[in-house]
């Protein structure tokens, strides 16, 4: 396939693309999943409604990356806001979800901080005019953070803590391990080029 940056077409083509605007709906749309876990049952956070806002907003982001796929084009605000919203969904729900006490606070601060921080060092390296590319198997974090909230907020599991204990554990290991791929990808490109 090939791919160009949106850029060469239109300057607003990098903002209105499908993709990009699909992105851009999951990210004002999270909010409407962010309430739906805070007034669930009070008991669990469980709730029909969370899990139907966690669909469609997983949905999206499938959609936004087959949308960009099938034009063939790439764009840095599509680089951007595609991660961003990820990020959004992912922090914000966990939060819900320790706030109605779901989640325990220690994995959910774990998540945060990597997210948070290799999103920073990503931007650092990129102010090197240097880019630390998305690997696969960020997307496989991304996937897995997600079926853990989802686990989270299934009205089935309402009396099954130990499975959702269990789905959080394993997003937080697979989000240290492509954190520590990304410090070492950003670690070879700054070596290479003797930054």
């Amino acid at each position: 396939m090939n791919y160009r940056d949106e850029t060469s077409r239109h300057p607003l083509a990098t903002v209105v693309s499908p993709a990009n605007l699909v992105s851009l709906a999951r990210l004002l749309l999270s909010p409407l999943l962010f309430l739906a876990v805070l007034n669930a049952d009070e008991s669990l956070g469980t709730s029909w409604m969370a899990v139907f806002w966690g669909f469609t907003l997983a949905a999206s982001d499938v959609l936004d990356g087959h949308l960009a796929r099938m034009r063939g084009t790439v764009s840095k605000w599509g680089a951007f806001i595609d991660p961003l919203a990820d990020k959004v969904v992912v922090i914000g729900t966990a939060l819900c979800l320790v706030d109605v006490q779901r989640f325990q606070l220690l994995p959910v601060l774990i998540l945060a901080g990597r997210e948070i921080f290799i999103t920073l060092y990503r931007l650092q390296v990129a102010r090197q005019g240097l880019a630390i590319p998305a690997r696969k198997s960020a997307k496989w974090k991304t996937s897995i953070q997600g079926i853990a909230l989802m686990i989270a907020v299934m009205p089935p599991l309402e009396e099954s803590q130990w499975v959702v204990d269990f789905g959080i554990w394993v997003a937080v290991v697979f989000t240290v391990v492509t954190g520590i791929q990304y410090l070492m990808d950003g670690i070879l490109a700054t070596s290479s080029t003797g930054e």
